[in-house]
This record gives C-alpha cells, structure tokens and sequence, in this order.
C-alpha cells in the first residue's frame, strides 16, 4: 500500500516540475515577478493568475505609441 502513494507522490513531482518551468519563463520575459508561477499550482488561483497576466499591461512590453 506504501508503494500506491509513494507512486502518487512522485508523479506530483514529475507533473510539478513539467509545468512549473515554463510559466516560470513567461512571467520572467512579461516583466512580472516568476514567483507567480507557483500560483499556477493551486486550483482556482492558477485562473485568477491566467487572467490577470492576459488583460494587464506587462512591465517588460515599451508602451505602444497608438494607444
């Protein structure tokens, strides 16, 4: 039985460290703090994150002259 979770908890691990990278790349290059990428692994905060990064203004973009 000790197997069953040791074998759940590692695939936490693997699934943590496929997903966590990226999202970690994307708020570095978009000006925000990488930090936020841990938001992305708790549930219903990893949308308010989504959100908040695709309708705000990203530090690390120069201001558009048109708008």
């Amino acid at each position: 039985m000790h197997e069953f979770y040791f074998g759940h908890g590692l695939w936490l691990l693997v699934w943590i460290a496929l997903i966590l990278p990226p999202f970690w790349k994307i708020f570095a290059k978009a000006g925000f703090s990488p930090w936020l990428s841990l938001l992305v692994l708790i549930p219903l905060a990893n949308l308010i994150v989504l959100y908040v990064v695709a309708f705000s203004r990203w530090p690390a973009l120069p201001e558009q002259a048109g708008r």
